[in-house]
Formats: structure tokens, C-alpha cells, sequence
């Protein structure tokens, strides 16, 4: 979704104002459950992302967070096997670890925990997970499921995703599809859907999904699915926000007529819509802005830096601060 001008946010927050003022106080009031998608899992309406413990947060502050969501009625938490952020050989694995300590220290029952993971996608630049680039095909994913069990110290994964696509997709900031970067060594669809299958039946895992995937990724996948007798992906996890709202074009027609969930992910826009950053020139120290490459192009230097002045000024003349309204 575009926007043309300052007018024109304003004008398009106001007609959802009701819903967001619902939302807001709905959060004062006990957490409700939510079926994901076709699956059978009851998953909390806030789900605790986790990509800075190891990095930016330490173990202690991870147990802190993880417990005071769950006394709040969270039960539901997303890692990757690539955790924390940005992912490094030295770092890596390091998220999964303080889960497994939360969850022992803490004395949490594992049927209490609804834990999804992720398989890194295509990445030629990752080669320390499996002495190679990271690729989608049967023994890399078995291999990253058999690791990531290991470092949760557990015995299932409730929900595998594969983080993004094997084939080429634009992605992070991305929106244009540039036919010179497709590839002819793409692992297939059914590769991917078989070893979900085996997965499965093995009781590694219970249910899978997708991120970062685009319409055309979902239905192939489900197509597949049914010629092969395998469940569907259960959920999409996608970047969505005021700021990025593409999703809402083909990809929900897509989710609703195959059933599949959807998952948010920086609904702050990296923080933006906070107001954190408002009228600085270079990010904090220690932020996701100053750690991560790409992330000030892809957000601060979006339409975000034209729109953020009068986001922020809106939320103010409402009565909400800028996290509350996102």
C-alpha cells in the first residue's frame, strides 16, 4: 500500500481508529487463544519473538522477558536456528540455548511452551551451519532439526518454518522481482514438502509453515502438499506494519482460501513507529539500526522517514503512544 502524503495517512488511520482503540484496551484484559491456520495448536494472540537474546540481551534478561510473557498468558515463542541477530559463526545457536535454560530453570512443562523454530533459507554467504551455503533440501533440514532439538533440549518442534524461500524472491526490503537473479539449482517444491512429511512422521515435528514467502510460494506449496499427501504449512510469518502493508493484496486471499495462519513480524517497523529514533541522523549505539546491515535503508530511508512526523503527531492526538497504536 502506498501513500501519496502526509493527508492521506492521517485520513486512513482515522477510519481505523475504532478498531485500534479496541485493540489497545483488549490488552488490558486476559490473553485469548487463537487456532493457527489448519493446525491444532491454540497459539496466545502475542507471540514472543526472541531474535536478540545472546546479542543484545543476555541469558538472565531472556528468563526475565520469557517469564514475565508467560505470566501474562503468552505460550507461544519464535526462534531460528540462525539466532541471535546478526547472525554470526560465533553467535549462533546461542538464542536456542537460553530457551532451554529458561525452560529448566523455570521447571516449564513442555506442553505448556508452544515453540516454533526456523531453517535458514538460500544463502551462499552462510557457510558455518553445515560446512557450506545454507540450502532447503532434505539433509540440510534434517541436519538444522536434529541440531536445533539438541540445543532446545527437547524432543518435538511444534512449528518448523522454513525462514525464506530456497528459490529466488526479492527479500528484506526488496520489492521488485528481478528475473536475473532466478536460479536454475533451486531445490524443488516436492523436496521440500517431502522431507516436511518425513519430519512429521518421525514426530520431530508437528506442524510446519513458511516466512518470508510470497503468494505464488503458498499455493505451490499446498499444491504440492495434496499431490503428495503431505499436511500444508500451517502459517506465514511475513514483515507487516503500518509502514509495510503488502500482504494485504494477494497474499490474504491466498491464506484464507488454503486455511493458513499468519504471523507478524516488526510490527514497530524495526522500532520506527516507536518514535525512537525520531530527528536522529545515525542510530544508537548498540541498536538494531547501528547492528544490522540494511536495516537504515529498509526503514529509516523508506517512506517511513517522510510519514513517521505525522504517524507520530496522529497517535499523540488520539491518546496513544506510537507501540500502542502499531
Amino acid at each position: 500500500m502506498s501513500l501519496n502524503s502526509a493527508t492521506a495517512v492521517a485520513a486512513a488511520l482515522l477510519v481505523s481508529f475504532d478498531a485500534a482503540s479496541a485493540m489497545v484496551a483488549a490488552a488490558t484484559k486476559p490473553m485469548t487463544y487463537t487456532r493457527l491456520g489448519s493446525s491444532d495448536l491454540m497459539v496466545s494472540d502475542c507471540c514472543l519473538g526472541t531474535m536478540t537474546w545472546g546479542k543484545q540481551n543476555t541469558a538472565k534478561e531472556a528468563a526475565d522477558q520469557l517469564s514475565a510473557a508467560w505470566d501474562m498468558g503468552v505460550n507461544f515463542l519464535d526462534t531460528a536456528e540462525g539466532y541471535p541477530v546478526p547472525m554470526t559463526a560465533e553467535t549462533q545457536g546461542e538464542t536456542d540455548r537460553c530457551i532451554a535454560k529458561w525452560m529448566k530453570t523455570a521447571k516449564q512443562p513442555r506442553d505448556s511452551v508452544i515453540l516454533a523454530t526456523k531453517v535458514c533459507g538460500r544463502n551462499d554467504r552462510f557457510t558455518w551451519f553445515r560446512d557450506g551455503p545454507t540450502i532447503v533440501n532434505r539433509d540440510q533440514v534434517i541436519a538444522s532439526v536434529d541440531a536445533s532439538l539438541s540445543r532446545l533440549e527437547t524432543d518435538h518442534i511444534d512449528l518448523l518454518q522454513i525462514h525464506w524461500p530456497d528459490r529466488y524472491v526479492p527479500l528484506f526490503g526488496t520489492t521488485r522481482y528481478d528475473v536475473s537473479k532466478e536460479r536454475d539449482d533451486e531445490v524443488s517444491f516436492a523436496e521440500q514438502v517431502e522431507v516436511m512429511g518425513e519430519l512429521i512422521k518421525a514426530g520431530k515435528i508437528r506442524h510446519w509453515g513458511l516466512s518470508n514467502e510470497t503468494p505464488f510460494g503458498v499455493c505451490e506449496f499446498a499444491r504440492v502438499c495434496d499431490a503428495l499427501g503431505v499436511p500444508r504449512p500451517v502459517s506465514v510469518q511475513n514483515s507487516y506494519s503500518l509502514l509495510q502493508r503488502s500482504d494485504e493484496t494477494g497474499l490474504v486471499e491466498a491464506m484464507r482460501r488454503l486455511d493458513v495462519g499468519y504471523l507478524p513480524y516488526s510490527p514497530l517497523s524495526a522500532g520506527v513507529l516507536s518514535g525512537k529514533y525520531r530527528g536522529l541522523q545515525t542510530p544508537p549505539a548498540g541498536s538494531r539500526m547501528e547492528l544490522f546491515q540494511g536495516y537504515m535503508d529498509r526503514y529509516l530511508k523508506s517512506q517511513a522517514i517522510s510519514h513517521r512526523p505525522s504517524l507520530l503527531f496522529f497517535f499523540k492526538s488520539v491518546g496513544f503512544l506510537g507501540s500502542e497504536f502499531a
